[in-house]
């Protein structure tokens, strides 16, 4: 697989043209442990280099840290690049530990002026309502969303974690360009109805840790064992205790394959995900995380790995073996609610 750059995609019917794989900029500040900010900073500009425009933040990946972060770079490269960011996850004024999900009309507005002040721009490309609050009908905060794109704050909606039922409900309020789940080899359940609804609505899916934030490279096999005390997969049930040796041994048929491709195990995880576009038909822009430029180069090199038909069949039965929960705490996902 020789070093070219992507190909584009557009995100929904009347969304923007983007690298068919974007880079998910939060473990560059955040979440994962020390940071080398030069090596990070030099991927956020190689993965240009090889035509990655989607970069995506959001303002609770350490409390605008990360857009702070992202900022010098999306500034130099205004005209080139696709900036997505988030609101939706407030820290609990109870506990500054935790978080809580709002969506209310108040602190929407306050998130939007928060997050352009600190990326330096006048407008966000791709702005997601990133957490949904049950408890706040949909309409309405899709309504505040469709009245930031209206006085130019934000040009296209974005939804993340919905149930199909509610990206419908959102769709009749105001175009929507993206829904963004996790969906990978481990994760596979938005597949029954959520992914069936973007393609008859025209949205399109970007999948978040498509690469099962790093398990599925085989970079760690236990969390509690192999990773630093502040590193957030500590607390994922998939990724720690018995779970994690079940998992792990999950990945045999993605070595078998990458030994076979001369590729690597990440390389046959993204692929896979991002085969998924030709397979349901609607644009398919996976963001898999990094802060190394070698990392970033192996990623967009998957986009031109296409599985055979074989293949894809030894990885099929991987979901439904997967031990553990995509979170602790699934009330910050759809589960339940679909």
């Amino acid at each position: 697989m020789s070093e070219t750059r992507i190909e584009k995609v557009r995100l929904g019917a009347g969304g923007p043209e983007v690298g068919a794989q974007g880079l998910g900029c939060m473990g560059m500040s955040f979440a994962y442990g020390p940071t080398d900010l030069d090596e990070a900073r030099a991927t956020l500009e190689r993965a240009l280099e090889l035509g990655v425009t989607l970069y995506d933040t959001a303002d609770a990946y350490g409390a605008g840290e990360n857009e702070r972060f992202i900022a010098p770079f999306v500034r130099a490269h205004r005209d080139e690049i696709v900036v997505a960011t988030k609101f939706g996850l407030a820290i609990d004024p109870d506990d500054r530990t935790k978080r809580v999900i709002r969506n209310d009309v108040p602190y929407i507005r306050q998130c939007v002026e928060g997050s352009l002040e600190r990326l330096g721009v006048d407008v966000i490309d791709l702005y997601y309502m990133h957490r949904r609050d049950v408890n706040i009908p949909i309409e309405e905060t899709v309504g505040v969303m469709a009245e930031l794109v209206d006085e130019g704050k934000v040009k296209h909606l974005g939804l993340s974690e919905v149930t199909s039922g509610e990206l419908r409900a959102a769709q009749a309020v105001h175009p929507i360009a993206a829904v963004q789940s996790e969906w990978s080899l481990f994760s596979r359940d938005i597949e029954a109805k959520v992914v069936p609804a973007a393609v008859e609505l025209g949205v399109a899916l970007v999948p978040y840790s498509p690469l099962g934030r790093g398990f599925l490279t085989g970079a760690f096999v236990n969390a509690d064992q192999e990773l630093g005390e502040d590193d957030f997969r500590r607390q994922q049930p998939r990724f720690t205790g018995g779970n994690a040796a079940v998992n792990a041994a999950l990945l045999e048929p993605v070595r078998k394959i990458a030994e076979g491709r001369n590729a690597t195990l990440g390389q046959v995880a993204l692929a896979w995900v991002q085969q998924r576009s030709a397979l349901h038909g609607l644009s398919v822009v996976p963001i898999p995380g990094t802060r190394r430029r070698t990392r970033v180069e192996e990623n967009t090199a998957a986009t031109r790995l296409i599985l055979t038909e074989s293949e894809l069949q030894l990885l099929e039965p991987i979901a439904g073996q997967v031990a553990g929960g995509r979170y602790a705490d699934l009330t910050f996902t759809s589960a339940g609610r679909e």
